[in-house]
């Protein structure tokens, strides 16, 4: 573990949902439907090693050896999910900051595939929608924006309007993310 407490707590919240969701699942196997594309996600973007440490912790596995070989980053996470199994209250508070390059990709991907009739990417950006108006502030203010989006409504102006500065950068990135896709 690096000896700089604030940097792991940084990690730790820039990867709060990713945390979150793989204890829900360990928890309660399913309960999580967009967990897979998350990693798929997350293997895409070249972090094969992390995927892979949290893949033996769904499988079952709770050992500090899943640790050995990871870089700092990745041993940050998955140690803040071995101890979010052990005692919840350890886990990253979810509406604290959020990374909208992280972010960003996937849910224009969801937004993108229930636009082409996806009926799976549907429930899961519904599920997310619930779960961001749960958190409040720009989040909140997200969810209400995902059905016009999946609707085709483009207007920055109008989908950014009553967000923070972040909220207002999250949006721009899906607007981007879709924008390429929707160009494809």
């Amino acid at each position: 573990m690096s000896n700089m407490p604030e940097h792991d707590e940084q990690i730790r919240q820039s990867h709060s949902g990713l945390i979150h969701r793989v204890v829900m699942h360990c928890n309660n196997p399913g309960s999580v439907p967009d967990l897979e594309q998350v990693l798929q996600q997350a293997e895409q973007n070249d972090w094969k090693q992390l995927v892979a440490a949290i893949r033996d912790i769904m499988s079952g596995k709770r050992e500090e050896s899943i640790l050995l070989g990871l870089d700092d980053e990745d041993r940050v996470i998955v140690g803040s999910i071995l101890r979010g199994l052990q005692d919840p209250s350890t886990l990253p508070d979810l509406q604290a900051d959020f990374d909208s390059s992280m972010a960003a990709p996937g849910i224009a991907g969801l937004v993108h595939a229930s636009r082409t009739g996806n009926a799976q990417a549907l429930q899961i950006i519904a599920n997310m929608a619930k779960q961001m108006l749960a958190a409040g502030g720009d989040m909140g203010i997200l969810a209400g924006r995902i059905r016009p989006l999946v609707e085709g409504e483009r207007d920055a102006d109008k989908l950014t309007e009553h967000m923070s500065e972040k909220g207002q950068k999250l949006m721009v990135d899906i607007l981007e993310e879709l924008l390429k896709l929707e160009a494809n």
